[in-house]
């Protein structure tokens, strides 16, 4: 019997994970890698540190080259290949050599789509100009480093107050340039409650960006084909480069084309198997859709992590075994100037959204006994359902050693715990990592006091 012939578009964690565990369980079967950038299994989430020169080189954030995956692993990862079209009758699709434009036409008996994500770039007047960019994959990143090595641009604005637009704000002004920064909401970080966020646009002015809050893009201006202005609507900013941090959208136009359905935000809907609703194919990654565990909806994120277990998971069943990815619970986590910024769960927009009535407590304490050297602040905010007790979020601002202490609130609200229930947890202490009362603890113990 023929070993099944494995397709995947998309060489990155989502798409490397699966082909890379279907070559440990199956050593004979036939995996084909297409990947339109010149990279596979690279640190999308490091670029910004790239470009601050926080990391020496691109080098380091690749984890597994093509070269790697073919000599070491018999993964045929061709890169600079892209596929522009599926044939989903036939199960083959159409593939473009980005290098000398060939076509060919590659039959699989498997697919796996792990398309990613792609930068929001808004067509609007002198958008195509020289000089502003999104970031989503590493090519990118290095064509902005490029830019700024070549060009030498003394004046930046970034547009949007996500993860990207700050961590880039940040490296750039690293870089020694004056940043701006547009935002469209009343605070930048608008995966955290305005009251979490004001904190962080409050670090970034103290490391000199100007923030234009509630302002919005509404075009460029450019002279012979070179960004000059970023235009809101309410002024026009001097700029001589632009970085367009509006967040990501899932990469599905090829499955839409095809006939896929879709899901949350434009993604493929997938069963828990990673399962598409075409026979034959898979999808995984920021192109595919999740489920939230706390709103029990159907919900769209793009994270590596979320990525990479999709990935695993696919991988286990194209190659004959049995897996589930359970969900997701919103958990991220970010280093904002001189904030740490983590975040799980649910937002009290989001509550409110689903109907449900919850109480909310925020409190400051120190990330280490108070006595202790290098104690800095942490600010808590618990979430929780009123009546049950039962925890829907947490957001965490803070110094260093604040922000992985949401990962004990990550695991409490997939645990379906209560408030009751962390307060009593038995966290450990000492001097040096905590005061006696974990401040996630004393969020908890605080909110005990609304819930109702």
């Amino acid at each position: 019997m023929t070993a099944k012939r494995l397709v995947v578009i998309g060489g990155d964690a989502a798409g490397m994970s699966a082909a890379s565990k279907v070559r440990r369980e199956d050593p004979l079967r036939e995996i084909v890698v297409i990947e339109r950038s010149p990279h596979t299994s690279y640190s999308a989430c490091g670029m910004p540190y790239l470009i601050a020169g926080l990391v020496d080189s691109t080098e380091q954030l690749v984890a597994r080259t093509p070269e790697k995956f073919r000599e070491k692993y018999n993964i045929d990862a061709r890169v600079l290949h892209e596929v522009t079209e599926l044939d989903l009758n036939g199960q083959r699709l159409r593939v473009s050599n980005l290098v000398n434009g060939s076509e060919t036409w590659e039959r699989y008996d498997q697919l796996l789509i792990a398309t990613g994500a792609e930068a929001v770039l808004p067509l609007m007047q002198d958008s195509d100009s020289d000089g502003i960019f999104g970031l989503s994959t590493l090519a990118s990143g290095i064509r902005i480093q490029q830019f700024i090595e070549q060009v030498l641009p003394r004046r930046a604005v970034v547009v949007g107050g996500g993860y990207i637009g700050l961590e880039m704000a940040e490296a750039l002004v690293r870089r020694g340039l004056q940043v701006s920064l547009v935002e469209k909401g009343e605070q930048v970080m608008g995966t955290l409650d305005p009251d979490m966020g004001e904190m962080v646009s409050e670090s970034l002015r103290e490391i000199g960006v100007t923030l234009y809050l509630n302002e919005s893009l509404t075009g460029y201006e450019a002279v012979n084909g070179l960004v000059t202005g970023v235009v809101t609507d309410q002024r026009t900013l001097p700029a001589d480069l632009v970085i367009v941090g509006l967040g990501t959208r899932p990469n599905t136009s090829l499955a839409a084309a095809a006939g896929i359905t879709l899901g949350e935000k434009g993604s493929i809907r997938v069963n828990p198997r990673m399962q598409s609703s075409a026979s034959g194919v898979w999808a995984a990654g920021d192109c595919a859709e999740s489920f939230h565990l706390v709103s029990r909806r159907p919900f769209y994120i793009a994270l590596g992590t979320v990525a990479n277990k999709q990935g695993t998971v696919a991988g286990i069943n194209l190659a004959g075994g049995y897996a589930t990815f359970p969900g997701v619970v919103g958990t991220a986590v970010s280093k904002i100037c001189k904030y740490e910024v983590a975040r799980t769960g649910l937002m009290e927009r989001e509550i409110h959204d689903l109907g449900l009535l919850s109480s909310t407590a925020t409190i400051k304490s120190k990330t280490r006994a108070g006595y202790y050297p290098g104690a800095g602040w942490i600010t808590v905010k618990l979430l929780a359902e009123q009546g049950s007790g039962r925890l829907l979020g947490g957001q965490i601002v803070g110094l260093e050693g604040a922000a992985k202490r949401i990962d004990v609130l990550a695991t409490a609200i997939t645990a379906g715990m209560t408030a009751q229930q962390l307060a009593d947890l038995d966290l450990s202490y000492a001097p040096p990592f905590s005061p006696v009362w974990d401040p996630v603890q004393t969020a908890a113990r605080q909110l005990l006091n609304k819930i109702v």
